[in-house]
């Protein structure tokens, strides 16, 4: 029961990107089409869930015993660039078509807050491997959700009249906004879930 807490918990209650705010460059900057807003979804997943992983080992193998937790940022922030590097070398012989889509915005994966925000996360929250895949796991299809719902909701946008002084960055703004406020009717579900399953 506690992984399916932290499961609905991270994807609706705690979204990274609409209760958090992290995540926000490629939230804005990928969400122009939907078909495209996938593809940066499923590239973010796999190097946050790779990421997590890593960094879990990183920092209790190596950094945990040898007394090096200081090190721990510019340890996690090497593991995330290079597997970000790894997934974009992928990406351009398997699929150079969405390679090509998300452009200049999977290199910015390797600065994607989100990304080293889950890592550090699961250190602070002292979850266990299991728990932590479950929470970058949860964390990455939250993360998704948003980005392709509110790529849809930029698509119906293009497609209707909107006042001279609301075109561009001022109706993205609004309708990012609209949609953090839809995500907050989910707040107080894990305190539900706590008292349904009898989870302290």
């Amino acid at each position: 029961m506690e992984y399916i807490l932290i499961f609905i918990t991270a994807i609706f209650v705690n979204n990274i990107v609409l209760s958090q705010f992290l995540g926000i460059c490629p939230f804005l900057g990928v969400s122009q089409k939907v078909n495209t807003a996938i593809g940066m979804s499923g590239a973010v997943a796999f190097v946050l869930v790779l990421a997590t992983l890593v960094t879990f080992l990183v920092q209790t193998y190596i950094l945990n015993p040898l007394g090096l937790e200081y090190l721990q940022t510019i340890s996690f922030i090497l593991v995330i660039a290079s597997l970000v590097q790894m997934v974009e070398i992928v990406l351009k012989k398997a699929a150079p078509a969405l390679y090509q889509a998300l452009g200049v915005f999977l290199p910015l994966i390797t600065t994607n807050c989100a990304v080293l925000g889950v890592a550090i996360a699961v250190i602070q929250k002292d979850y266990n491997l299991v728990e932590s895949l479950v929470y970058a796991f949860s964390t990455a299809l939250g993360f998704g959700l948003a980005l392709i719902v509110f790529a849809g909701l930029r698509e119906q946008l293009a497609m209707v009249k909107i006042p001279k002084g609301m075109q561009g960055v001022a109706i993205t703004m609004v309708t990012a906004g609209l949609l953090s406020l839809a995500f907050m009717g989910f707040s107080g579900v894990d305190g539900g879930l706590k008292l349904l399953f009898g989870i302290e």
